[in-house]
């Protein structure tokens, strides 16, 4: 196993995510508890002693299945990251609660990383409103000792995660955030990771794999790859990508078999970058697949300027294209985001009159994609109440 230095540490480069384990039926509950065991003594075994669980995660069963498996193991022999369930704004006033109840599931004494749980639109001004004293709160555990390492997860766009660094940025030890090939130029993650190179933040990822449609990509992709590196499987160019990218400390996989955790875990026996050709024809793989995922937005902005419902489109266009990405998958970004815009701004108040679309440089059909897009979201019933007014 790849080894990367943290602070004192030596971390795995591969980490456990314990967000997809192996479950019995077609749920995500019960998990399956003698597979992942296998799992997760392979892992050990192989050096990936990093396990990522969370509040939520398995309806809340993650956490035990954590402490249960890993409880057999000397507490110093692996690293465990929790994270405070900040994307449910129920739980903004019980975060001493929660804690004392995570320590307890996961049968640990503290967290060797702690996590601000997916800062996003619909959450910043709570996590950054004193009164709720979670940052206090963290901080206290952290000087107890009870959390070595806090960090943050973001979901939200670039200036979300701004307005958290520049408030708490001198506090965080690292930050984890979704980076993959596809996502680095279709959510912007390039800027995110300059954006925390800036603050001297290291990055651990998550979606490494984006929910998995990067395991197995179109024959024509695939065999663009397959001609510079015959050799490499297909899932292992997204970890390679990763390996090329400045700052990463560790990828966290959401591993789901045995088979995937082997297949992962001998992908990073070694260190493979990709060299200046291999970059750049991954990187054109991506932009085909964002060509037909959704509309080529250039964000000019034209189309704001002329709309009567003063509608930010290229925003609005852009969480459209991410959602028909992953709707079939996580699917959760979209509409997280769009909870915290109110009504008047969201897709299903556009009235479909096409003045955007007569000024679209890239001819887009503007307004047939905010219908869809409400559709998709909402169903028929709010398409149908915005054509009311």
């Amino acid at each position: 196993m790849i080894v990367k230095e943290f602070q004192d540490l030596k971390l795995p480069a591969l980490s456990v995510g314990m967000m997809r384990l192996p479950v019995k039926g077609t749920g995500e509950t019960p998990i399956d508890e003698e597979e992942t065991a296998k799992m997760l003594d392979y892992a050990m075994e192989h050096g990936a002693n990093y396990f990522d669980t969370a509040w939520g995660y398995h309806e809340g069963q993650s956490e035990l299945a954590a402490g249960r498996l890993l409880s057999k193991y000397p507490r110093e022999s692996y690293y465990l990251a929790d994270k405070f369930p900040g994307y449910d704004l129920a739980n903004m006033d019980k975060v001493e609660e929660i804690f004392e109840e995570q320590l307890k599931k996961c049968q640990t004494e503290y967290f060797d990383f702690y996590l601000f749980h997916n800062v996003c639109e619909m959450n910043i001004e709570q996590y950054l409103d004193e009164k709720y004293g979670i940052f206090q709160y963290l901080m206290k555990q952290k000087e107890a000792g009870r959390i070595r390492h806090l960090g943050f997860s973001a979901h939200g766009g670039y200036d979300v995660m701004k307005r958290f660094l520049e408030t708490y940025g001198d506090k965080m030890e690292f930050c984890q955030i979704q980076l993959n090939f596809l996502d680095w130029k279709f959510q912007d993650a390039k800027a995110k990771v300059e954006l925390l190179q800036e603050y001297d933040i290291p990055v651990w990822v998550m979606e490494p794999l984006r929910g998995g449609i990067l395991a197995k990509l179109e024959e024509a992709d695939a065999t663009k790859l397959k001609v510079l590196r015959p050799e490499e499987e297909i899932p292992a160019w997204a970890f390679r990508f990763l390996q090329t990218v400045p700052g990463v400390v560790t990828v966290l996989s959401g591993m789901s078999s045995f088979e995937q955790m082997k297949a992962n875990i001998a992908t990073y026996e070694e260190e493979k970058p990709l060299n200046d050709q291999e970059y750049e024809t991954l990187l054109q793989v991506a932009d085909d697949m964002i060509g037909r995922i959704g509309l080529p937005c250039t964000a000019c902005s034209y189309c704001v300027s002329h709309c009567p419902q003063k509608l930010d489109i290229p925003k609005l266009l852009a969480l459209y294209n991410e959602h028909r990405s992953t709707e079939t998958t996580f699917g959760f970004i979209a509409p997280m985001a769009l909870s915290a815009v109110p009504e008047e701004e969201r897709p299903s108040a556009c009235i479909g009159c096409g003045s955007c679309e007569a000024v679209c440089p890239q001819q887009l059909k503007i307004a047939e994609a905010m219908a869809d897009f409400s559709e998709r979201l909402y169903g028929k019933q709010e398409d149908e109440q915005a054509a009311d007014h």
